[in-house]
């Protein structure tokens, strides 16, 4: 028999988490949305207490919602038993910022509310979170840029086509040789690689791509490299500008690096606090592959869409002083604390003010669209079917459609099928792609 991670809870700590939970939760914004709701900015209010102030924004300038009941995600079977074999052995460095012991699946199975590191440790179940334990390939998808309007048509600024958006993870295998740890990490200490390469679209900027490698620990951070479109040199970037938009030929368009699979800057670099638990709205059964561009805000997001209520750890990210030099002051993260990934993220800038919000619409299925051919897995996986980056400042959106909407590729995503391996996180790698 299967059981979930909340179900490894000793009676005490349910106690703890139930108590928690009736001093967060809001009963009066909780009792008026009911599955067959349907959210829109005339009725917006209902859902305030529900989403983060940067959700709550997409949803007031025309973002529609389509409220369904709960349903339940389970591990696949591979990540669930590592994290009943290794779980035990694992904890935090004497510093509290990395981690000791860690072999695969899930760090911290069991996050007690008092703990005063259960920030970090729920950063650190998001990092070796159960659905890309592996490897992925995320081929051909495509973006907008636009503004959020309110019941307006799109007003396309910018068109972007990515070919390839992949990683390969060193440590925490389940499913994949080399298992449970690639040789290689004994001597380069890497823990992952990840690929952004080549822009097909637009043509001023295609062959742009760059690669990124984690290391282990916090003395050291992450080497990456960009190649340009015009020179089609490889170039060294460096780690403070990679929570950015703004950087030629590292961000090809309004995504920063740091939170293109949610919040993905280096661990170590950040304190973390628990700010407490709460059911909140999000997306994780999503109807729609590929997504459905919004018609009621400029195409700034993908609406109408199954929100439900899930139980979300919401965790205060700040930079370290000293570290790194973000263009953020703080990040809050929204931790779904059954699928391990983060429904949205908030971040603010330097003066205290909501900043960007980014929002990624999950499907889970046993394939990425319906129908599938080769992308298909004996057990249910998530899917990011669509994601968005806004500026809530100006009101720029990047919305992304995973698989494309003009795209050649229907099935998008491979997970965990050995699709990638170390050479296609080369620099060699990224001058190939991009003079082809």
């Amino acid at each position: 028999m299967h059981r979930s991670p909340r179900s490894w809870l000793s009676a005490g700590t349910v106690g703890v988490l139930a108590t928690l939970a009736l001093l967060v939760f809001s009963p009066r914004s909780y009792a008026e949305v009911k599955p067959g709701d349907f959210i829109t900015p005339a009725n917006a209010t209902k859902v305030q207490d529900l989403l983060s102030p940067g959700v709550y924004y997409k949803v007031e300038r025309g973002m529609t919602m389509k409220i369904v009941p709960t349903e339940r995600v389970d591990w696949p079977p591979p990540y669930k038993d590592a994290t009943e074999k290794y779980s035990g052995q694992v904890r935090l460095t004497d510093d509290h910022r990395s981690l000791l012991g860690y072999v695969a699946g899930q760090p911290f199975p069991l996050i007690d509310p008092n703990d005063p590191y259960a920030g970090v440790k729920v950063v650190w179940n998001l990092v070796y979170k159960p659905f890309y334990s592996d490897d992925y390939d995320l081929r051909f998808y495509d973006c907008d840029t636009e503004y959020q309007a309110k019941g307006a048509q799109q007003q396309q600024i910018e068109y972007f086509q990515i070919g390839h958006y992949m990683g390969y993870d060193l440590v925490g295998r389940t499913e994949v040789e080399p298992m449970p740890i690639d040789p290689d990490y004994k001597m380069t200490k890497r823990l992952w690689i990840f690929g952004l390469y080549p822009v097909l679209a637009p043509m001023e900027i295609r062959g742009v791509g760059f690669i990124r490698w984690r290391y282990e620990g916090g003395n050291r951070g992450d080497d990456t490299w960009s190649i340009g479109s015009g020179s089609r040199r490889v170039r060294r970037v460096d780690e403070s500008i990679l929570s950015s938009a703004s950087t030629s030929g590292t961000a090809a368009f309004s995504w920063d690096p740091d939170h293109y699979s949610g919040f993905n800057a280096k661990t170590e670099e950040y304190n973390y606090k628990l700010l407490g638990e709460k059911n909140m709205l999000a997306t994780v059964h999503a109807e729609h592959s590929p997504e459905v561009r919004c018609a009621t805000d400029g195409g700034a997001s993908a609406c109408p869409e199954a929100w439900e209520m899930r139980h979300m750890y919401v965790v205060e990210a700040t930079p370290r002083p000293g570290k790194i030099n973000p263009i953020d002051s703080r990040t809050v993260l929204y931790e779904d604390s059954e699928v391990w990934f983060n429904p949205y993220i908030d971040t603010y800038d330097r003066s205290g003010r909501l900043f960007r919000t980014h929002i990624y619409w999950v499907a889970y299925r046993d394939r990425p669209v319906p129908d599938a051919r080769v992308a298909i897995y004996p057990f249910k996986r998530l899917f990011v079917v669509g994601a968005v980056s806004t500026d809530v400042q100006s009101g720029q959106a990047t919305m992304c459609y995973l698989p494309g909407i003009e795209t050649p590729e229907r099935e998008c995503w491979y997970i965990n099928m050995g699709a990638v391996d170390k050479s296609f996180f080369t620099t060699d790698a990224l001058v190939r792609s991009a003079i082809r």
